[in-house]
């Protein structure tokens, strides 16, 4: 999963305490970032390698020695799919932040809000995100050991894959139900049974490349059309008994 987001991170530096009455009253200064000291909060599960933010903003120092970063960053992370109910599926991805040299006892990480800011989400055709909550994790066989996790929780818009998947789906369905149905001396079962099974096999190639490549489910609308294409199939190269009753007594 990629992720475009705003780090927030604060935190308090006693070396760079100031008075302000002995300064004009200053209170603040924005200072290079990389001037000063930074956390080293990286995320955890991270699938490319880049564990660095995507720009070293200015940081916002205070005269109590409080200081405010808010770095840009894009993450890509691992994320496990369940698709079995696709395209009416729900995805969880989790993001895991923690100190990459510090541990529990030199940094603690605070969680300032319960869930991520949703302030300046930008809307996607494809998703919808139902809830973004966030946890602070602690090991009790390791006191050193702490993270910072955020469930992405987001539903797969489905308005898409109804139109161009799932109407042809039930139509080709039930053109394929209907084969059955017809009389057997009627000329053009043999050429719409032959039609369906076409459009079965052309459908069969398209949704193995819609559908996310993974062994771990198998979505559930790719067993209607094999079931459907194995009886068309065997409809095909089976004989219809009245045809045969009918050479036997013309015999």
């Amino acid at each position: 999963m990629t992720t475009n987001v705003w780090l927030f991170q604060e935190w308090n530096d006693y070396r760079l305490r100031w008075d302000p009455a002995k300064y004009g009253g200053i209170k603040k200064l924005r200072i290079p970032s990389k001037l000063i000291w930074l956390p080293d909060i990286v995320l955890y599960n991270n699938a490319d390698g880049v564990y660095e933010v995507s720009f070293y903003c200015n940081a916002v120092v205070s005269s109590t020695g409080d200081i405010f970063w808010l770095p840009p960053a894009i993450y890509k992370s691992a994320c496990a799919i369940e698709v079995q109910n696709f395209p009416f599926d729900q995805q969880n991805c989790t993001l895991k932040f923690r100190s990459w040299t510090y541990d529990h006892t030199e940094v603690d990480l605070i969680l300032t809000s319960d869930y991520a800011s949703r302030d300046d989400f930008t809307p996607s055709g494809e998703w919808d995100i139902v809830s973004l909550p966030a946890r602070k994790n602690e090991d009790p066989n390791d006191i050193t050991y702490l993270d910072i996790t955020y469930d992405f929780v987001i539903q797969r818009k489905p308005l898409f894959y109804t139109i161009n998947m799932i109407i042809p789906c039930v139509l080709i369905t039930s053109l394929a139900i209907l084969v059955f149905y017809l009389p057997s001396d009627c000329r053009e079962k043999m050429t719409l049974c032959i039609s369906v099974l076409l459009a079965l096999t052309v459908f069969l190639l398209l949704i193995s490349k819609i559908v996310p490549p993974t062994s771990l489910a198998v979505p559930l609308i790719e067993f209607d059309f094999p079931h459907v294409h194995d009886k068309l199939r065997q409809r095909f190269a089976s004989r219809n008994p009245a045809h045969e009753d009918d050479f036997q007594s013309g015999a």
